[in-house]
């Protein structure tokens, strides 16, 4: 009897254990998920100037393809200008089926492409398990950063993590000499206050070569390089691309080389201006030199204010605050005077000197090619005004 129990129990042992390699078979040669990538071309609002992406996942078992976007933000949420200022803005993954996320692609006219790449099943599963837990409410969130941490960096990112690094090591070497300046001016171009914002106020955090995984904080960017990238088999990454929509919106602008001398001559003739006022029509250099110096005064406080108390990395040690200075709020009381058909004050008259020497240093770093600013234009165009006044400082007759 003995025996017979224990033949009975390792008979029912092999037959489960045989099941459950049976079932575990069946799951490892069920059908994989299909893994891609969307990018949505740029759109006419200010923040959809970079364009945008998405990984798809079209898995089988679930019978219509998820978008997972990590661009996801509210306007209304309690806090967000502040997050914003601060630079702690939070962005969130949301998961939803692909025809829903393109539809205000669609309505807008922005076009969309996709990639569908040759991940292996494991990778392809894994990846899908990894975004699914990702998009949980409580995992969702994450601090928004324009160049390091938004939602292309998270698509490269996760896509690197399913490749187990390979994407990583076939970007990284490579660089195209552009820079986060270049690549954010060129953007923002349609609209000139957003690119005269980018170049005022990125530092030299922003004139680095960005290798080519750097630069793939923009959607295109990363697109492009997906598509060069190859497996360890020497296999492309990519192995079919398909159009989802049009672009009927203006594409990505094309980078334009900037020149000095234009910012320079017009330096130069607001100087002679100045000086011509100075001698023919003084109230109206006072007048001038009262908006200029408002002007001045008020962004290099923003800019002092971005590198002291924010987050922005891309703000911080900015050369501007030389030409843009705040100091120039303390001229405004002397531009009072000579508006009103004073003389200027002695205190004004050295103050005139010190702002214009400080406009001058800012020269020093383009020749020494130390942590270099791409700033040249704006040193073109204002250290003329600056001396231009600092020459007329004692001239003012009352």
């Amino acid at each position: 009897m003995r025996i017979t129990e224990a033949l009975r129990f390792a008979l029912l042992l092999a037959l489960a254990l045989s099941a459950g390699r049976v079932h575990a078979q069946a799951a490892d040669t069920g059908q994989p998920p299909r893994i891609g990538v969307v990018t949505m071309g740029p759109g006419d609002v200010f923040w959809e100037r970079f364009g945008h992406d998405a990984i798809v996942v079209d898995d089988p078992a679930r019978g219509e393809p998820i978008s997972y976007n990590f661009g996801f933000f509210d306007l209304a949420e309690d806090g967000f200008i502040g997050r914003f200022v601060r630079g702690e803005m939070q962005y969130r993954l949301v998961a939803l089926p692909l025809d829903d996320d393109m539809q205000y692609y669609r309505e807008v006219g922005r076009g969309a492409s996709l990639q569908w790449l040759a991940l292996e099943p494991a990778q392809a599963r894994q990846l899908a398990a990894d975004l699914a837990e990702n998009a949980k409410p409580e995992n969702a969130r994450y601090r928004y950063d324009y160049f390091t941490d938004n939602c292309a960096t998270r698509v490269r990112d996760a896509l690197d993590r399913a490749l187990g690094g390979n994407l990583r090591r076939q970007m990284e070497p490579r660089s195209s000499g552009d820079s986060y300046r270049s690549e954010s001016v060129r953007l923002a171009s349609p609209e000139p206050w957003m690119w005269l914002l980018f170049d005022v106020g990125l530092g030299p955090y922003g004139d680095r070569p960005l290798s080519r995984w750097e630069q793939a904080f923009l959607p295109r960017r990363l697109a492009d390089d997906v598509r060069d990238a190859k497996l360890p088999d020497g296999r492309p990454l990519v192995v079919a691309e398909q159009q989802l929509l049009p672009q009927r919106q203006p594409a990505e602008p094309d980078e334009r080389p900037r020149h000095a001398w234009p910012w320079l001559a017009l330096g130069l003739a607001l100087a002679a201006s100045i000086l011509a006022c100075a001698r023919r029509a003084p109230r109206l250099l006072g007048g001038v030199g009262l908006g200029f110096w408002l002007l001045c005064g008020a962004v290099g406080l923003v800019l002092l204010l971005g590198w002291g108390f924010t987050a922005h990395r891309a703000l911080w040690a900015n050369r501007n605050l030389l030409l843009f200075n705040p100091l120039c709020l303390l001229l405004l009381p002397g531009g009072w005077a000579l508006l009103r058909g004073h003389a200027g004050s002695g205190r004004f008259r050295s103050l005139l000197v010190a702002v214009a020497a400080l406009a001058a240093v800012a020269l020093l770093p383009l020749w020494l090619q130390a942590m270099p600013q791409r700033n040249g234009p704006w040193i073109a165009l204002l250290l003329p005004v600056h001396a231009a006044f600092a020459w007329c400082r004692g001239r003012r007759k009352p």
